[in-house]
């Protein structure tokens, strides 16, 4: 009886108003999808982006799409975003979204399936469309990367933008057109059109190329010349929260020159007629390291050069970006060459993609001089240290670890030697190292891994359009270089469980992973600048300066006494707790009988935790096999003429 009450409410209201219902209804609007096809869009988009509201960060956008004709039309907003693997378009940061076709309002509705796509009725009579809307920067950390602030600001067309459905990215001819505060300068692979106080238009290109060329500017910047009188320009772009930190030496540009050099002479080859680097010196704006084909996106300390020796975080950031143009833009993953932003991305050889940049980006930083030969050991032995106890690959695979862009999104997990989290980068590395030991080991010495990065990534010098490969691809270029079993070598590393990482690299190298009780001086400088304390190889935990628990290996002592992320160390043996103090006690308690004891803070409560530990503090190095070739020291000598 109740149900028809409201129900002939209903009806009674619907009677009613059924006038102002027929008066201001929208039609149904169609919520099909136009299928991809390969033909060039009519017209150029013109995308204006004004970036001047910089206390507010908020970005203005004036978008003008020419249509094909009358009828239905989709608009699709970036959904998955090339460099980060996965879905991860913030479309939540699209506001204010108002379409108009000749200064008439045209409705738009929002895909239920996919909500990236948005639905509307083109006018009869109409050539063009447009979007009005704003891209709002996260004001704090926890909304989102900080992409505006006071002093700089980093433009990501991806992510304010709109883009007709149906098309090939490179089918669509886009015009980006940017108004940035007066006296601020920029940063970008874009080529300048035309230039009107603080308003700059650029040359139109195809939005592909546009999306892969972001923009930092800022009011303090400068540019420096890394490769004086070559073939093609390569330029350093500095923005700083203050000016006084752009102030590389002489020596330190001399090692980026260096490593521009270094690899040319690893690839043999540039996909590119100029690169940008785009540096922000910055703890203002949100971090970032991201690959381009002519830029790359690289947020670093603002003392990297003021503070070079104590600043180690970001040292090989440049390299490992710069190797991008090669290994992930040039040449790129079948699976990863899809129509637009609105297509699924692949993974599943995301370990050649960031696992052999990650071994490149190392091997150039020591090339160069930006890591030394004993930093480039010790940052290797704590690779291996943390993925030889990486203990989740007992029930999964590393393989695997390539969906993690898409599972998790990058977002924080509680137990990472368990749980793993995109380890094809690391693990990566240490599969490349164990291939480029076996090559130089199988032909005594005479060909390496480097001879394979000329097949694959040096071929067709000064070709620009990308070069999609397979998992047979990189087998039969491996083969070219030396025979073997190259697909159960890499299968066998990619699917196994262990145990261990796949550390024959170092062995076969002329290494051995070891622990002693005091940390390099790699690690000292590193965990010093980051606060981290590293009990991960005794206890089993990292804590902060605060003596808050930040890890905790899987398994360990600290596991096994339910100590977990987030809780922290009040007293160490009844004193006040202190990394120095910790330390102390487990130095004390080697080879006795004597616990550690520990009281700990979990929210509300407290706890005493008492390890019978006795093995000592532990820290990863690398030790030379006495008798063995030092391979490793070849691969990170410089290449010379």
């Amino acid at each position: 009886m109740k149900r028809l009450a409201v129900s002939a409410c209903i009806a009674t209201l619907l009677l009613a108003s059924g006038s102002a219902f027929a008066q201001t209804a929208t039609p149904p609007m169609p919520q099909t999808i136009p299928a991809v096809v390969d033909q060039p869009w009519p017209g150029v988009v013109r995308l204006e982006v004004d970036a001047t509201d910089l206390n507010r960060r908020i970005y203005q956008v004036r978008e003008t799409i020419p249509v094909e004709r009358a009828g239905p039309m989709t608009l699709f907003f970036p959904q998955w975003l090339p460099g980060n693997h996965g879905p991860v378009g913030p479309i939540s940061q699209l506001a204010g979204l108002i379409i108009t076709a000749d200064g008439q309002r045209v409705e738009w509705v929002r895909d239920t399936l996919s909500p990236y796509a948005y639905h509307i009725v083109v006018p009869a009579g109409a050539t063009q469309i447009v979007a009005q809307f704003q891209h709002l920067s996260p004001t704090v950390g926890n909304q989102g990367r900080i992409t505006m602030t006071a002093e700089m600001l980093n433009i990501q067309w991806e992510k304010m933008l709109l883009y007709p459905a149906g098309r090939h990215h490179r089918n669509i001819t886009t015009q980006a057109v940017v108004t940035l505060p007066d006296d601020w300068s920029f940063g970008t692979a874009l080529e300048t059109e035309s230039t009107a106080g603080a308003v700059t238009t650029f040359k139109p290109v195809a939005l592909d190329v546009l999306v892969d060329s972001p923009m930092f500017a800022g009011e303090h910047y400068r540019q420096y010349d890394l490769d004086p009188g070559g073939r093609s320009p390569v330029r350093l772009n500095i923005v700083a929260d203050e000016p006084a930190s752009i102030a590389p030496t002489d020596e330190q540009l001399g090692i980026l020159r260096e490593l521009v050099d270094q690899a040319d002479r690893l690839f043999g080859a540039r996909h590119y007629d100029h690169y940008d680097f785009l540096v922000a010196m910055t703890d203002r704006l949100g971090g970032i390291g991201l690959e381009h084909h002519r830029s790359s996106e690289n947020s670093v300390d603002p003392g990297f050069f003021t503070e070079w020796e104590s600043k180690l975080g970001d040292r090989d950031l440049l390299a490992h970006e710069y190797t991008h143009s090669w290994d992930g833009k040039y040449r790129r993953p079948a699976d990863q060459d899809v129509a637009n932003y609105n297509v699924p991305l692949q993974n599943s050889l995301l370990w050649v993609y960031e696992g052999q940049t990650q071994f490149w980006g190392k091997v150039l930083a020591a090339r160069s001089g930006l890591h030394s030969r004993q930093q480039a050991l010790d940052a290797l032995a704590m690779d291996a240290a943390s993925y030889d106890n990486t203990v989740g690959r007992e029930w999964r695979a590393m393989q695997d670890t390539t969906n993690d862009p898409i599972i998790s999104q990058r977002r924080p997990i509680g137990w990472r030697s368990w749980q793993r989290s995109e380890d094809y980068y690391v693990e990566g590395q240490l599969i490349w190292l164990d291939a480029d030991t076996l090559i130089r080991e199988g032909t005594n010495g005479r060909k390496s891994l480097d001879d394979f990065a000329r097949a694959f990534y040096g071929v067709e010098d000064g070709e620009y359009d990308q070069n999609p490969y397979t998992f047979d691809t990189v087998v039969q270029t491996l083969n070219g270089v030396m025979e073997y079993d190259w697909a159960t070598f890499l299968r066998t590393r990619l699917d196994g469980h262990g145990p261990g990482a796949p550390l024959d690299g170092l062995a076969r190298g002329g290494w051995r992973l070891v622990y002693t009780d005091t940390p390099s001086d790699y690690q000292k400088t590193l965990y010093g600048e980051y606060g981290r304390n590293d009990f991960t190889y005794s206890l089993g935990i990292v804590t902060g300066g605060d003596n808050t628990i930040g890890s905790v290996l899987w398994n360990s002592p600290a596991f096994e006494h339910e100590l977990a992320i987030g809780m922290q160390i009040i007293a160490v043996n009844g004193v006040a707790a202190s990394a120095r103090n910790l330390a102390a006690a487990v130095t004390a308690a080697k080879g006795t009988d004597a616990p550690i004891e520990l009281i700990a803070k979990d929210g509300q409560r407290y706890r005493t935790v008492s390890f019978d530990y006795h093995d000592g503090l532990k820290y990863p190095h690398l030790e030379r096999i006495e008798g063995t070739p030092d391979r490793l020291g070849d691969l990170f000598t410089a290449r010379r003429r």
